[in-house]
């Protein structure tokens, strides 16, 4: 039986080591392959986004197709490149090779999600084997969450995608559409990381400026966002989530009030029935016993 290529056209028989991990919006791969007569990898055109390839060791060498023509292409340690998925890709792999890829969505390029550095890009231009030290570091600090998916901080990998996104739009940007359009709602994958951020410290411990910071945006333009997204700010957000972590502790017996409180980041138990008033039109207790 034949063995089917993986999604990214390789032939898994031919493959020293295949990760896969999707986390912060991005499919994050590696590919190593000692195999010296890998063959040919292959995608059909597609509405995928773009893959972004980072060369973890030197040496590696690829024929990239274009019909009947073909151009060699030589990648050193921490060479890149970027394709996209909307064209067809057909390459004869020469040589070994060791890469981590960055599948990006289409959507990164949406003007709803819009944001990066104050502008919009309509896409990010093709190349082939170019340095980028940046963009090589960043790949690299990936490698241990893809050996260890199971361990990997969804926290961490939702920053360092937002990261890597924002560092491809400046250094690769392409089809630049003027400044970025007034604030609506956070992008999907923003609102998504906001919300892991604020409720993983419901003792606020976590500062909005760090939660616009992960998310690419100035403190003002993310507190914007968030209202228009969820119909609050980030700090009645995260009352409202410290209420109800407190009403599912209220439904368990044996806790009083002032643990309660004090478990769910209220000052004191006065300040935990006074936000709970407010969000709920009763006071805990009442609430408790209902």
């Amino acid at each position: 039986m034949v063995a089917l290529p993986d999604a990214l056209g390789c032939s898994a028989a031919r493959l020293h080591a295949s990760q896969d991990l999707v986390a912060g919006g991005l499919k994050i791969y590696r590919r190593q392959s000692t195999d010296r007569a890998m063959g040919q990898v292959a995608t059909a055109a597609s509405d995928r986004g773009y893959l972004v390839g980072i060369s973890l060791a030197p040496g590696h060498v690829r024929r990239v197709l274009r019909g009947r023509q073909g151009d060699a292409h030589h990648f050193d340690h921490g060479s890149v490149y970027i394709r996209s998925f909307a064209d067809d890709y057909r390459a004869d792999m020469r040589s070994p090779f060791d890469f981590v890829l960055l599948e990006l969505a289409p959507s990164l390029f949406d003007a709803g999600s819009a944001g990066h550095c104050g502008r919009r890009v309509a896409g990010l231009r093709g190349l082939t084997g170019v340095a980028d030290p940046v963009l090589s570091a960043l790949g690299r600090a990936l490698l241990p969450a893809l050996a260890r998916p199971h361990e990997a901080s969804a926290l961490f990998l939702g920053q360092m995608a937002t990261v890597i996104e924002t560092h491809l739009v400046e250094r690769h940007g392409d089809g630049l559409a003027g400044p970025a359009p007034a604030v609506g709602g956070l992008a999907p994958r923003h609102e998504r990381l906001a919300k892991e951020m604020l409720a993983s410290r419901l003792d606020g411990a976590v500062s909005v400026a760090a939660v616009a910071l992960a998310c690419g945006l100035s403190r003002s333009h993310f507190a914007r966002a968030f209202r228009a997204s969820t119909g609050q700010s980030p700090t009645q957000w995260l009352q409202s989530q410290r209420v109800e972590q407190a009403c599912a502790l209220m439904a368990r017996p044996g806790a009083t009030l002032a643990a309660i409180a004090a478990a769910c980041g209220f000052a004191d138990q006065s300040h935990f029935a006074r936000v709970f008033r407010q969000i709920k039109g009763v006071a805990p207790s009442r609430w408790r016993g209902a």
